[in-house]
């Protein structure tokens, strides 16, 4: 016999249907309907809502093996097979994070083939895998925000036994597992969940309705997104989360959301043993996030910190659009560096009005912060997807790499960076509305169009070739200039692994240095000082010490170091002012 139970206050009347059997079910006074009913383990299944007849799937479906428009199938985690019980989990404070896309990451875009993969990430030296979202939406590939059962699997990658094996593959070897958790909107095809109760809210945000999660009869909504959250790390043994875009989490009640999930996967972590992490993608500069609970913060592990990503991007590449306008300086890239945040209760010109708020350093390490060269986010949502790699030397990228990976910050590779993949990470989708389709397609040309691109160079979402130039393309790796870039990412993590003074969490132990006209900077870390420079033209550097790892032929010259262009070296013995 088999249990079903779903949470659905709208209709008058909900009948569950298994395999084309329609059986009655009974209602509680909480919203809630039931029945129990003679069903096969994998039985196929959904709910018929009034008089509609059309099926509709469990909005806590673990499967769609059709399709998120297609009935659930029934999935029983105790019964899948794990071999992980001796992990341990740890900390993603001061660690490694590789982010990746499941259906670019390797040609067959499956967690099998992912799996084999791994043994190069441990090689590579990284702590963390970050999936980008894995819960189930429309069609066969995309980014996945556009999830509309967030408890499901996305059936071409694997379905829920593929992500078994691909976490249980990386707790054997040592890896890590954050998932990226989508709550702050639903995609627009095959969002069903409206039918069932009141999930979507008044308010909005850029990529739909927004959630409710303060608005009348949201507890049972909040309990929904708690419960995800805590089904990937217990059922699945995800070692902790990416929360996309918390901003857009309109919560006015006196205990916001983040709170509550924090200290829900505080207790969860004390009765599975292990550490759970909640890493918040926020747009806010509000050190609130990673304040503890008991001093008045929402408790959540780590932010990304995209002003870290603008102010080192921005020097070295001399980019300066849109939201990079206010960075690009080396003392817009030393502030960045020592506080974490730039905006900081500080106007933003992109925003036109002050932004943020200060981190208290001396309270808050800088290891709850992210540090990051590039994102799915700050590739994908370009216009034509090009990575640094399309258009920095090889020298800008090694610079970019030590500054990330040699600083105080927990740090985040986007997939291939490491060896400058060629390949772009474009926006793609497979929309099987054509209505939906054409949508996807005119928006994103009138997105660009707006800054002055030409929509004919804007690439298809629904186009199959787009989301074929977004994978990855392996056989790099053997090139020359690709594997020198490799090792010196290699080397970075491995040095950042080994030495104790980088990994003092601490920015008010940070010094840095710097010249803004000859466009060279300092930071000095314990025994360690990091020297970079990023003009063309070599300069001398006023430190001294034995190098230790570089990129260019760094040379002692009495008085400092002299760096080639657009090259670092990193020198111990304090690298003490010459």
């Amino acid at each position: 016999m088999a249990e079903f139970r779903v949470w659905a206050p709208k209709p008058e009347l909900v009948r569950l249907d298994v395999a084309g059997a329609v059986h009655p079910m009974l209602r509680t006074d909480d919203g809630w309907w039931h029945a129990t009913v003679d069903a096969p383990p994998d039985a196929r299944y959904g709910y018929l809502l009034d008089d509609d007849p059309k099926v509709l799937p469990d909005p806590r479906s673990a499967r769609q093996p059709d399709g998120v428009h297609e009935r659930s199938q029934l999935w029983d985690p105790a019964a899948a097979n794990w071999t992980d019980s001796d992990w341990a989990g740890r900390p993603v404070d001061g660690g490694v994070i590789y982010e990746l896309h499941l259906g670019t990451f390797t040609q067959a875009g499956t967690f099998d083939s992912a799996i084999e993969k791994l043994d190069y990430l441990v090689d590579l030296g990284v702590d963390f895998v970050e999936l980008m979202p894995v819960n189930s939406f429309a069609g066969t590939h995309g980014w996945g925000y556009d999830g509309v059962l967030w408890y499901s699997v996305h059936e071409p990658y694997g379905g829920p036994d593929g992500l078994v094996r691909f976490v249980d593959a990386c707790h054997r070897r040592g890896l890590g597992v954050l998932i990226d958790a989508v709550f702050n909107h639903l995609g627009p095809s095959g969002n069903y969940l409206p039918r069932f109760g009141p999930y979507l809210s008044s308010a909005s945000n850029p990529w739909g309705e927004g959630i409710n999660i303060a608005d009348a009869d949201s507890d049972e909504v909040r309990r929904y997104i708690i419960g995800c959250a805590l089904r990937w790390m217990r059922d699945f043994h995800a070692d902790g989360l990416r929360l996309d875009a918390v901003h857009a989490l309109v919560d006015t009640t006196a205990i916001h959301i983040l709170e509550e999930l924090a200290t829900e996967t505080r207790w969860l972590s004390e009765q599975l043993s292990r550490p759970l992490s909640l890493i918040a993608e926020s747009d806010l500069n509000d050190p609130r996030l990673i304040t503890p609970v008991d001093r008045g913060g929402y408790g959540i592990t780590a932010q990304w910190a995209d002003d870290i990503h603008h102010a080192i991007h921005t020097s070295v590449s001399g980019e300066r659009q849109g939201y990079y306008a206010d960075f690009g300086s080396l003392a817009t890239l030393a502030q960045t560096l020592r506080h974490g945040f730039f905006h900081a209760g500080t106007y933003s010109s992109f925003r036109r009005r002050r932004h943020g708020r200060p981190i208290d350093a001396s309270a808050i390490p800088a290891t709850r912060l992210l540090a990051y060269t590039c994102t799915h986010d700050q590739v994908g949502n370009r216009a034509l997807g090009d990575r640094p790699s399309q258009n920095l030397t090889a020298g800008q990228l090694a610079v970019k790499a030590a500054l990330v990976l040699a600083s105080p910050f927990t740090s985040m590779l986007f997939m291939g960076e490491e060896w400058g993949a060629s390949t772009p990470f474009q926006f793609f989708s497979s929309h099987p509305e054509p209505e939906l389709a054409q949508a996807t397609r005119d928006g994103r040309k009138a997105e660009f169009a707006e800054h002055g691109w030409d929509a004919d160079d804007i690439p298809d979402p629904q186009d199959p070739q787009t989301f074929a130039r977004s994978k990855l393309n392996w056989d790099e790796l053997g090139d020359d200039e690709h594997a020198r870039l490799h090792a010196v990412y290699r080397d970075l993590i491995a040095l950042r692994r080994n030495e104790a003074d980088l990994a003092d969490p601490w920015l008010t132990d940070l010094i840095i240095d710097y010249d803004e006209e000859q466009r060279w900077i300092v930071l000095r870390r314990g025994r360690f000082a990091i020297a970079c420079n990023l003009d063309t033209e070599p300069v001398s550097v006023p430190v001294t010490g034995e190098v230790v790892l570089a990129w260019g032929a760094p040379r002692a010259n009495g008085g400092g170091t002299t760096l080639d262009g657009h090259s670092f070296a990193i020198l111990s013995d304090g690298g003490n002012s010459a």
